[in-house]
């Protein structure tokens, strides 16, 4: 390499700097236009299959004009509901009708049966997009011309409102906080100037190449984008990308340091870490394709997105950070530039410290590390995963949230969110008395021609009729969960009817079974992904079954530190039913990255160092990158928690707090601890695992 002319020693770094500067200027801006292409229409998420999707598309039928409901509720201050604010609320939502936005006649205002609140329905039209809250201002401010009341607007509309409004900071706050983070860490780990501001720039190149990419994808209806699958994507790039160029950095240095020659360091630094990014990388992005098997549509929309991502950040990763460092040199770690003395240095006192206790007393360290983590994962059984409550959605005191509590106070639980039933008009009568005889069921009223239920014909479609079944319990709770069991049960038992049930609290059921059967499929896939690439990539077969062991308990150990926090800590009652699938595909998948770094060294310094010396040069040669890698990437995903959303705040918990777990206690203790304890012997069946081999000098790396 040193006899290479000057000027060829600079056209490829040069050309592939010139390349993802293109990229970057010219697909950057796409990291805050995916919001154009992506929906928050929950109703595009649900089980593909479930009883309740199909229920939601006969009910269309229906509906004389597609609409989404906002339900308006008056309540008198201080007194019952007198018989003009009753006139008053009837003349303000008749006041609505004809208006942009609305898209049919309001319902009569009805008073609640305590005689203190009032409610109306008001239908707007779908798809208003960015116009919704202005729409809802609208019926506000008509709904506010009763006098002596207090008004609230509940239902689906605003309940998407206050969705979109949550996600609304998702193209800047959420990345800027994730790369404020980011960067300060790498500034107070590396105390240099130009590394850190290369490493971001690094991963920003990455997240503009995915965003256009899945742009393009989803413009074409090739994936599906919502918000949370937004934010996941942008957390995971940076992460990975940040991660993976800690590594590439960290050997570069330590090439550099040795070889002196930029470009034979960055070559050998590649080299030898090429293998374990792309393996690492390949965990993630297979396991997320693993989520292809779900019934889920979100989870589906999050597999080849998220691993679109993962390519991207290996790409710049490998090519654009290489092409950085041929041009800096030692510059690159400038004022703490690599000098020859630093050769002889053998790591941080602190890995040498840790070192030196798990050679003395490697059982010790290893059994009482898995006692605790076995502890801590007797407590994720308490972990409930049946959804988490309207009330606790979001965050912050959504208004949408408020205004369901006081319609569930005045009027039935489901008021405003009822059962709907589809079945066959011969039947209606066999089917509406089933329905009505079953507990907790408040009231049956077909849906007539004017597309609202109430008294009167049923509209008959196709042979078919609806009736809207409101229940005693509010519709998220799990009193109504097992209404709607009962429910179906009973109409499907009318012969002929072929009756089905759906509606919100169908959804919600039918996506916790849902989720329940997905996580028996795809743990079971994951696992074995993530068996079969570490096998391939450490050529033994008892490391990589101790490795996937490892991550797996540290997972159960997290959902049971995740159980007690988010009870007794941040008052959640319940965890969103995909919460612990996608805490098992980050974590674990992520979880494997760090111990590909860690045992991809250990393998390279055994064959000339032995197993035990090279468990102890591999832990401290690599602790100080692999730890600094997992505090950047907790730190990524604990960026998620600025999104006011409970099911982002959970999974933001649980790979932050993971991701610490089993960088600073699996990685850096059990791991190493086991692998001393049982020997070579672990390398079987590959050559390692016969001492003498393993130890010979000059064995291939």
């Amino acid at each position: 390499m040193k006899n290479t002319p000057r000027w060829a020693r600079w056209v490829v770094p040069l050309a592939l700097l010139i390349l993802w500067l293109g990229i970057g200027g010219t697909l950057g801006p796409y990291a805050g236009k995916l919001g154009e292409v992506a929906t928050n229409d929950q109703a595009a998420f649900l089980p593909r299959n479930a009883e309740s999707t199909r229920v939601l598309e006969a009910r269309k039928a229906f509906e004389t004009s597609p609409s989404i409901p906002a339900i308006i509720v008056w309540t008198a201050d201080g007194s019952r509901v007198s018989a003009g604010q009753q006139e008053a609320a009837a003349r303000a939502v008749g006041s609505l009708a004809g208006r942009s936005g609305i898209a049919a006649p309001p319902s009569p205002a009805v008073v609640s049966e305590d005689g203190l609140a009032i409610q109306a329905v008001v239908p707007l039209a779908p798809g208003l997009g960015k116009e919704l809250p202005t729409v809802l201002d609208q019926v506000r401010q008509a709904a506010r011309e009763v006098p002596g009341t207090s008004v609230a607007i509940a239902g689906p509309a605003a309940a998407q409102a206050d969705l979109s409004d949550a996600f609304a900071g998702i193209d800047g706050l959420l990345v800027g906080v994730a790369l404020g983070a980011v960067l300060l860490i790498l500034l107070l780990v590396y105390r240099s100037v130009l590394l850190p501001l290369v490493i971001i720039i690094s991963a920003v190149f990455a997240l503009g190449l995915a965003c256009a990419v899945v742009y393009a994808l989803a413009d074409r209806g090739v994936v599906r984008v919502d918000g949370q699958v937004q934010g996941i994507l942008s957390i995971l790039v940076i992460g990975a990308a940040t991660d993976y160029a800690l590594l590439l950095t960290a050997r570069f240095r330590e090439e550099l340091v040795v070889r002196g020659d930029r470009l034979e360091a960055v070559l050998a630094a590649v080299r030898r870490s090429a293998g374990a990014v792309t393996a690492s990388a390949a965990t993630v992005a297979l396991g997320l394709l693993a989520l292809l098997a779900s019934d889920l549509t979100n989870n589906r929309a999050l597999g080849p997105v998220g691993a679109i991502g993962i390519v991207c950040a290996v790409l710049s990763s490998l090519t654009f950070l290489p092409a950085v460092l041929v041009l800096l040199g030692r510059s690159a770690y400038w004022p703490a530039t690599p000098e020859p003395a630093d050769a002889s240095a053998e790591g941080h006192g602190v890995w040498r410290r840790i070192a030196g206790l798990l050679d003395r007393s490697p059982r010790r360290v290893w059994m009482s590390t898995a006692l605790l983590l076995m502890v801590l994962a007797g407590f994720s059984a308490s972990l409930p995963s049946k959804g988490v409550p309207l009330e606790e959605i979001f965050v912050n005191d959504a208004p949408s949230v408020g205004a369901q509590q006081t319609l569930a106070r005045h009027f039935p639980g489901g008021s405003g969110n009822p059962a709907v039933v589809i079945t066959d008009a011969g039947r209606i009568a066999e089917v509406r008395a089933a329905a009505e005889g079953t507990e907790g069921v408040a009231a049956v009223v077909p849906v007539t021609a004017s597309g609202r239920p109430g008294p009167g014909a049923p509209l008959v479609v196709d042979g078919r009729v609806r009736l809207d079944a409101t229940l005693e319990a509010a519709a998220d709770s799990d009193a109504a969960k097992e209404t709607v069991r009962e429910l179906r049960d009973r109409v499907h038992a009318v012969p002929g009817a072929g009756a089905l049930v759906g509606g919100y609290t169908a959804q919600q059921f039918d996506t916790q079974q849902t989720a329940a059967r997905d996580r028996a499929v795809i743990v079971p896939v994951v696992l074995g992904i993530i068996l079969l690439i570490l096998v391939a990539l450490l050529r033994s077969l008892l490391v990589p079954v101790l490795l996937v062991a490892t991550v797996a308990l540290n997972f159960a150990a997290t959902l049971g530190v995740s159980a007690l926090v988010f009870e007794h800590l941040l008052g959640f009652s319940g965890t969103d039913a995909s919460v612990p699938l996608y805490g098992f595909v980050f974590l674990v998948a992520l979880g494997v990255d760090y111990n590909i770094f860690l045992m991809s060294r250990v393998r390279e310094e055994s064959f000339t160092s032995g197993t035990r010396e090279g468990v102890l040069r591999g832990l401290v040669t690599t602790g100080g990158v692999i730890t600094s890698a997992g505090v950047v990437l907790a730190a990524t995903f604990a960026a998620l928690m600025v999104i006011p959303l409970a099911f982002l705040v959970q999974i933001a918990f649980i790979v932050a707090f993971g991701v610490l777990l089993d960088t600073l206690v699996v990685r850096s203790l059990l791991v190493p601890a086991l692998i001393i304890d049982i020997g070579p012997r672990v390398w079987w069946p590959s050559a390692l695992a016969r001492p003498a081999t393993a130890a010979t000098p000059g064995s291939p790396r």
